[in-house]
């Protein structure tokens, strides 16, 4: 009996010492657990709170919608939404919610942006709750708020309005045309014969008084015979009221003056008459050939003077107001660049073309060194701006709706007013400001288009709000 009492002692003791070392691992270790469970608490907050996303552990450019190892056996790390990079207003914290709480709600508006407002609590057709709106946050001015985020997000920036000089140009285009006051034809008034022709051609520049050709014409000849005897008659010589008659006849028969002069000079009828050139200009047409019959009426020669030429442009039917007799006008060739010809405005011709819808506006140019030729293409400029400063503002701050016009001017933490403007002369990226602003407006340039998008869905809802409270 003693052997089994002695095996079964130490069997107790091996169990007793078993037991108290497992205590004592524990007590030792308890910190440490402690310990492990304060660095994962953060953490998984961290993962309960709302993940957007996951980024790189070392801060490359790396991102991912799931939870993902780096190279380097890293986790990438949680961004949750509270901390991801937001130009929207802050949220709204307990405080704020709770001085929002204490402000009047007029009404409701349609979460979507549709014209659908409700004076209490509402869902639309999709569930979605209507937004209320508050107090202060719909004014009567007509003005659009918008927060300092979608102000940055479109680029929405201002600029004064300032007074300067515009300078306003109509720009036609148009041909050079002849002067058709300056253009000679040289016919003959009775049947002739062309004896010879000088050596002109098409093209050639002829001075006035130049021969052009010799002809013989029988009626040129008795009409000679006959004034040549009366002013060498010895009874008629003396008395001038004679010849009269017979050198009317040959001035009705368009003998030049200078084959006249040479007559009563010589005293004798030439055979052949030298027909000499009206006027300076260039040989336009040719027709003379030696040996030829010339009826009474066929054109020989016609000669144009190209000293003065017309610029004929075309003139939109919208600028024909701001346009009148006497206006300077500076012309540029095509031909010629960098080369300016000035010139007046001589006639605007009282039709407008049925197609084109322009009037045709002529330019008197002149023309001395004969550089511009007729039918050359050309291009007019006409200053209609006034020498005077006048308020404008940047062509891109004016909403033009056809009807009327109108810009945005800022008044300050996001505030925008419509203000409907009178617009005058336009030139260099700007117009005129008549009527609506005054010099130091601060007027949005650019993204007005979103403001006025907002304006619109403002007076919409706004008029829905009314027709409501009316009922």
């Amino acid at each position: 009996m003693r052997p089994v009492s002695l095996a079964i002692a130490a069997t107790a003791a091996l169990i007793a010492a078993v037991g108290g070392g497992f205590i004592a691992g524990r007590s030792q270790h308890q910190p440490a657990e402690g310990a492990d469970r304060a660095v994962l608490a953060p953490a998984a907050a961290q993962m309960n709170s709302a993940t957007i996303y996951y980024k790189d552990p070392d801060g490359r450019p790396f991102y991912s919608l799931t939870p993902k190892k780096a190279p380097n056996g890293g986790d990438y790390t949680v961004v949750p939404a509270s901390a991801d990079v937001s130009f929207d207003e802050t949220p709204v914290t307990e405080s704020a919610s709770a001085t929002t709480t204490e402000r009047k709600i007029r009404y409701y508006r349609n979460p979507m942006g549709l014209p659908d407002t409700s004076p209490t609590p509402k869902k639309d057709s999709m569930g979605m709750d209507y937004i209320p709106v508050y107090e202060g946050e719909d004014s009567d001015d007509g003005s659009v708020k918008l927060s300092p985020g979608k102000i940055q997000r479109t680029g929405v920036s201002s600029e004064p309005a300032t007074s300067r000089v515009i300078r306003t140009l109509i720009r036609a285009p148009g041909t050079i045309q002849l002067d058709e006051r300056r253009i000679s034809v040289i016919s003959m008034r009775a049947e002739s014969w062309v004896q010879k022709v000088a050596n002109v051609t098409t093209g050639s520049k002829v001075s006035k008084g130049q021969p052009l050709m010799e002809i013989y014409s029988p009626s040129v000849a008795s009409a000679a015979a006959e004034y040549i005897a009366t002013i060498t008659s010895k009874g008629t010589s003396g008395v001038a009221v004679y010849g009269r008659g017979s050198r009317q006849r040959l001035m009705n028969l368009d003998v030049p003056d200078a084959a006249i002069a040479a007559m009563e000079k010589s005293g004798t009828v030439p055979i052949t008459i030298d027909w000499s050139a009206p006027r300076d200009g260039i040989v336009l047409e040719r027709n003379a050939i030696e040996g030829m019959r010339a009826q009474p009426g066929d054109v020989l020669f016609r000669v144009a003077d190209t000293s003065v030429v017309w610029a004929m442009i075309d003139v939109a039917e919208r600028s024909l107001g701001t346009i009148s007799v006497g206006q300077p006008v500076t012309v540029r060739a095509r031909s010629f660049p960098g080369r300016e010809f000035a010139g007046k405005i001589s006639v605007i011709y009282p039709q407008v073309n049925r197609e084109t819808r322009t009037a045709r506006v002529r330019i008197e140019l002149s023309n001395p060194d004969g550089a511009l030729l007729p039918d050359m293409y050309v291009d007019a400029n006409i200053d209609i701006g006034s020498s005077q400063p006048v308020l404008t503002v940047p062509e891109s701050a004016v909403l033009d709706t056809g009807n009327r016009q109108a810009v945005f001017v800022e008044k300050g933490q996001g505030r925008f007013e419509p203000r409907e403007v009178k617009l005058g002369h336009r030139g260099d990226g700007y117009v005129e400001i008549r009527q609506g602003l005054t010099e130091g407006d601060p007027v949005v340039v650019s993204a007005n288009f979103l403001i006025d998008a907002e304006s619109n869905l403002k007076a919409a809802l706004k008029g829905f709000s009314d027709a409501g409270g009316q009922q």
